[in-house]
């Protein structure tokens, strides 16, 4: 019942519906900038929240991650430039539906889409969750770590095509994080002698640095780069034959979306490119994706956006970022001096369901935006990057000096800005060393503290059921892939030589 006192206070709160207003209309129009990402714009506003209280603070933000993963699939269908890396599938069949005249008819297929998939997994958010945090009200310091473990293991897969580069941006992650003074032994680590340093490097410019810079890095190289625009028709709803072709595909993406979601750093690129091939195999004409098929619209938009709800699970009931962007939104839960974990669902549950509730109340709304205003999102586009960008790099350092008054923050973003850019060239995402940067506090202090309870005994480790558990998730994926692949390969291998015979 709690839920439900939340949601009328939220809706009868002027200043709440404005925060989540202002998180929605801000996420399509980051989601409608190709280069811009949802993550990069928590990143930026994140320093701007800290002055807020936190329920609103969060709230924004939360509404922002829901509504960005949205705005990539407008300028995906009108000009084939996805505004963010989720909306790449929709882009498949989307723009041929837009080039054939019928870019109305696509838009509203993803919206509808896409809010179906926005609010499935936030009522899944609203179950699981709190059952999750119950679960992990009982872990320890040991479980901790074997799960935070687990999470690493996962970086394999968030984005890029090279597992190995993933895992060694993770590494350098972990690394980073391992600056400042050791709170166990009172060593200085890493800090070369600037005694800002001893705190550690703070995760907000570096985080700004990396998604913010970098990209700013990149654009410069494309600033000439011109898209065909499509002139859009009217939004419609999709018909009661659309929506009949459809449905089936809507509800496995949804299923799909919200699943790998949950998997810790996984993320709406995945679950949209899962979501696009199994539509595909499902579906009776599948010579029409490619060329403008409903369901690789339909497919896509309903589990990229079910992820965001998914991503949240392990986010607020573990503390391990399910995507990138949680990864920002856990870090500006720890800024308001919030731990996420089943701790907060006892100590802050209106918090918590005050975020659900700005999730379930930023899908409704980016519904009606879209409806009514993607023709004029879509003309955001029109913005020179010449000017676009220089602003955003100026937000970048303003966000970073605003958190501490410190220039040194200033000089980290800009050096992690070099940094992004140049892993970025050679092939490493900046997302994995972000992922590796939030968790690897909670490994070092968990495998501390394991230590200290164990008395250095790690066979101890592998006497707790859950650890074990979680230690061979670890192990399955890592090596889970290459085993999967070196199998099939074999099979095909003797197959063939079956039919030679």
């Amino acid at each position: 019942m709690e839920i439900f006192s939340t949601l009328a206070s939220i809706l009868l709160d002027p200043y709440m519906l404005l925060v989540i207003l202002a998180g929605t209309v801000g996420g399509v129009l980051v989601g409608v900038l190709p280069g811009l990402s949802s993550t990069m714009a928590t990143a930026l506003l994140l320093p701007f929240t800290v002055t807020m209280e936190p329920i609103p603070a969060i709230s924004l933000l939360a509404a922002l991650y829901c509504a960005g993963t949205y705005g990539g699939s407008i300028t995906a269908i009108l000009i084939n430039a996805p505004g963010a890396p989720p909306a790449a599938a929709t882009a498949l069949d989307g723009y041929p539906m837009a080039v054939r005249g019928e870019a109305g008819r696509a838009l509203g297929i993803a919206t509808v889409s896409s809010t179906i998939g926005g609010v499935f997994s936030v009522l899944v958010l609203i179950v699981a969750a709190p059952l999750l945090a119950r679960i992990a009200y009982k872990f320890g310091a040991p479980e901790y770590f074997a799960l935070a473990l687990f999470g690493l293991s996962m970086l394999a897969s968030i984005s890029g095509k090279s597992s190995v580069k993933n895992l060694i941006g993770g590494a350098f992650g972990v690394l980073i994080a391992t600056v400042g003074v050791d709170f166990t032994t009172g060593v200085e680590r890493f800090t070369f002698g600037f005694p800002e340093l001893t705190e550690g490097i703070h995760f907000i410019p570096v985080m700004i640095g990396l998604f913010g810079g970098s990209e700013l890095l990149t654009q410069a190289a494309s600033l000439n780069v011109i898209y065909k625009r499509i002139a859009s028709v009217a939004v419609r709803l999709p018909s009661r034959e659309d929506f009949r072709k459809v449905r089936g595909v809507i509800a496995r993406s949804c299923g799909i979306g919200t699943f790998i979601g949950i998997l810790p750093a996984e993320g709406g690129t995945v679950a949209a490119m899962v979501a696009y091939n199994e539509a595909k195999r499902w579906s009776k004409d599948k010579a029409e994706f490619g060329n403008g098929a409903i369901e690789g619209i339909a497919g896509p938009e309903a589990a990229n956006n079910a992820a965001t709800g998914g991503a949240m699970v392990p986010t607020l009931a573990l503390g391990i970022p399910g995507s990138a962007t949680t990864a920002v939104i856990l870090g500006a839960l720890m800024v308001h001096g919030l731990r996420p974990g089943p701790h907060l669902f006892n100590e802050q549950p209106h918090l918590l369901y005050s975020i659900f509730v700005a999730m379930l109340v930023a899908n409704v709304m980016f519904m009606g935006l879209g409806m009514l205003g993607a023709k004029v999102f879509a003309r955001v586009t029109l913005i020179p990057r010449t000017f676009l960008w220089p602003s955003v790099f100026a937000l970048a350092v303003v966000g970073s000096y605003a958190l501490t008054q410190s220039m040194l923050d200033v000089w980290v973003m800009l050096t992690f800005g070099l940094l992004g850019f140049l892993f970025r060239r050679y092939g490493f995402s900046p997302a994995p060393i972000i992922m590796g940067l939030i968790l690897g506090e909670l490994v070092e202090n968990s495998l501390k503290q394991s230590l200290l309870i164990f008395d250095h005994n790690w066979l101890l480790f592998f006497e707790r059921p859950i650890v074990v558990m979680f230690f061979v998730l670890t192990l399955a994926g890592l090596f889970g892939p290459f085993l999967y692949q070196h199998l099939v390969s074999g099979f095909m291998k003797n197959r063939r030589g079956t039919l030679d015979e």
